[in-house]
C-alpha cells in the first residue's frame, strides 16, 4: 500500500510543468534568498566553491557552481578512465548482450537507453557505471577521458526522480527520462556519457555547445539539480579498478579503471 502511494506521488510530482516552474524560480533573483538555507540543509562544502556564498545571484548559479582550482585533482594516467562527476556508484558491471543487468533490481537495454542509436553496437559487451548525484554533490560533468566528439543526442523524456525508491519501483527510469548523450572517441576506443535528467532538473547543458574535443577532466556539461550519469565503455576495451565498488562515493577525477592497449 505504502509503495503504491509513493509511486502515485512520484508520478504526480514528475510532471514537466513542475520542473519548469522550479527551473524558473531557481533562475530568479528571488531564489538567492534561499541559498544559505539550501547550502546548510544539504551540508554543501562551501570552502570548495569558486565564489563566496553572497556572490551567487540565483539558486541555479549556486547549484551549477564551479570549484576552486585544485579541488578535484585529475588522476594522471594515459590508459585510465576517471569519474566524470562527484557521485555515488549505484551500479558497475559488464554489459551482457546489450543489457545492463540488475540496476536496483531492473534491467536496461542499450537500445532503450540510447534511443535505438546504431552506436549501441559498440557497447553491447562493454562495461557500465551508473553514477548518482545527490543535491549535496558538485554538479558539473567532466570528460572521463581525452577524446573527440563523435555525436551528441538530446532525447526528450520524463522527469522522474532518480533516488533509490524511484529506481526500484518506477519502471526503467534511466531510459524513460530526458537524456543528453555524448559519444566520445579516445585513443583506445569509444565512450558514451549518458546524462540523465530527473525531477526538478530544468535542463542539462553543455558548458561549451561548440566544443568538439576535450582533455581528461575538462568541463563538459552540467545539471541543474540532482541526477545521474551512465558511463559506457566500448566492447573489450576496459577493466574496472578493484578499488571501486557499488555503494562507494567517488569524486570527479578519481580513477574508475584502465583501458587495454589497442591490438595491432
Amino acid at each position: 500500500m505504502a509503495a503504491n502511494w509513493m509511486k502515485w506521488m512520484t508520478e504526480l510530482t514528475s510532471r514537466k510543468w513542475i520542473s519548469r516552474l522550479m527551473g524558473r524560480f531557481s533562475h530568479s533573483q528571488a531564489s538567492r534568498y534561499i541559498i544559505p538555507w539550501f547550502a546548510k540543509s544539504y551540508g554543501i562544502p562551501l570552502h570548495e566553491a569558486e565564489k563566496e556564498l553572497k556572490e551567487y545571484r540565483t539558486l541555479n548559479e549556486f547549484f551549477t557552481r564551479k570549484l576552486k582550482s585544485g579541488m578535484r585533482p585529475v588522476h594522471q594516467s594515459d590508459d585510465g578512465l576517471i569519474s566524470p562527476v562527484d557521485a555515488l556508484i549505484t551500479f558497475m558491471g559488464e554489459i551482457r548482450s546489450g543489457t545492463i543487468l540488475n540496476v536496483k533490481g531492473q534491467d536496461y537495454t542499450l537500445q532503450e537507453l540510447l534511443n535505438d542509436s546504431p552506436r549501441a553496437q559498440s557497447f553491447l559487451h562493454g562495461y557500465a557505471f551508473v553514477l548518482y548525484l545527490s543535491p549535496t554533490d558538485y554538479h558539473r560533468i567532466h570528460a572521463p577521458a581525452a577524446g573527440t566528439l563523435l555525436e551528441s543526442e538530446h532525447i526528450k523524456g520524463k522527469v522522474y526522480p532518480v533516488h533509490d525508491f524511484a529506481m526500484r519501483h518506477m519502471k526503467n527510469v534511466l531510459s524513460r527520462n530526458e537524456r543528453l548523450i555524448t559519444y566520445l572517441k579516445h585513443e583506445r576506443g569509444e565512450i558514451a556519457v549518458v546524462k540523465v535528467g530527473a525531477m526538478n532538473v530544468s535542463s542539462i547543458c553543455y558548458t561549451d555547445a561548440k566544443a568538439t574535443r576535450w582533455n581528461r577532466g575538462d568541463d563538459l556539461a552540467y545539471f541543474e539539480f540532482g541526477s545521474t550519469v551512465v558511463l559506457l565503455t566500448e566492447n573489450g576495451t576496459f577493466a574496472p579498478s578493484p578499488e571501486c565498488a557499488v555503494g562507494q562515493k567517488v569524486k570527479m577525477g578519481e580513477p574508475l579503471g584502465v583501458f587495454f592497449p589497442r591490438s595491432k
